[in-house]
């Protein structure tokens, strides 16, 4: 009983490009980028994120472009 009282109040998460109407996200914004990154550099998921599929894609291609061109590291120390 206790466990549906809990689903119930959970609330879920809404993409923020979606309510902001974004169709692309730009890899060369390192600082847009980083906050969909974890200290170790790890991209974020997105049931953690709140984001939709589409955006959580478009994430994390312009991350793995802006790593390839050297604008966001690897690794973070």
């Amino acid at each position: 009983m206790a466990k549906v009282e809990i689903q119930e109040r959970k609330k879920r998460k809404s993409c923020s490009f979606c309510a902001d109407h974004v169709e692309f996200i730009d890899y060369k914004d390192a600082a847009k980028l980083k906050r969909y990154l974890t200290e170790a550099g790890k991209i974020i998921p997105r049931r953690v994120t709140g984001n939709c599929a589409m955006h959580q894609r478009m994430i994390t291609k312009a991350i793995k472009r802006a790593r390839e061109a050297a604008i966001i590291d690897y690794v973070f120390d």
